[in-house]
């Protein structure tokens, strides 16, 4: 019984303990984000673009990736493909500027021979890996001014 006693007695003064604290913790901020999200349309087209995918078999890896593409610089991804995988890449860009353009380099760091579907705003290009090992995919737009743009890979 005087047990029972000291484990209530402990229990009591731990609670008041963290109860009188005068400083909690603060709740973390969340930080926000590098790049604002693409428009609306840009994730629909997208999306469009990857659920005909979809609906043959392939799925989505990984995340989306989204940003600023701006006349003259074109950013390169580096994805780690499996041989004998397909893999579609797909992205998408404000229409009025120009369609996007993918190339797909091998882990050797030549142009991958792919097959490509183009319509405005958006493109993809599908290719088969012929070995496994880290390859390099880049979107290229017009020369016209910066565009937001919206990219995801399939694999099968």
């Amino acid at each position: 019984m005087k047990t029972l006693r000291h484990i209530f007695l402990s229990v009591a003064v731990a609670t008041s303990a963290l109860a009188q604290d005068p400083s909690p913790s603060p709740s973390p901020t969340p930080s926000p984000s590098p790049e604002p999200l693409p428009s609306a349309a840009l994730r629909v087209k997208l999306s469009d673009l990857a659920g005909v995918l979809s609906n043959e078999g392939f799925k989505t890896r990984d995340r989306v990736w989204s940003g600023k593409i701006k006349a003259g610089v074109t950013p390169r991804l580096a994805v780690n493909l499996f041989r004998g995988n397909q893999y579609w890449f797909c992205a998408a860009m404000d229409p009025e500027i120009e369609s996007p353009r993918i190339t797909v380099f091998g882990p050797d760091g030549k142009a991958v021979e792919v097959i490509k579907h183009s319509e405005p705003g958006a493109a993809s290009a599908g290719v088969t890996a012929g070995s496994t090992g880290q390859y390099f995919v880049e979107i290229e737009s017009g020369s016209g001014p910066a565009s937001d743009f919206c990219f995801l890979y399939l694999f099968k």
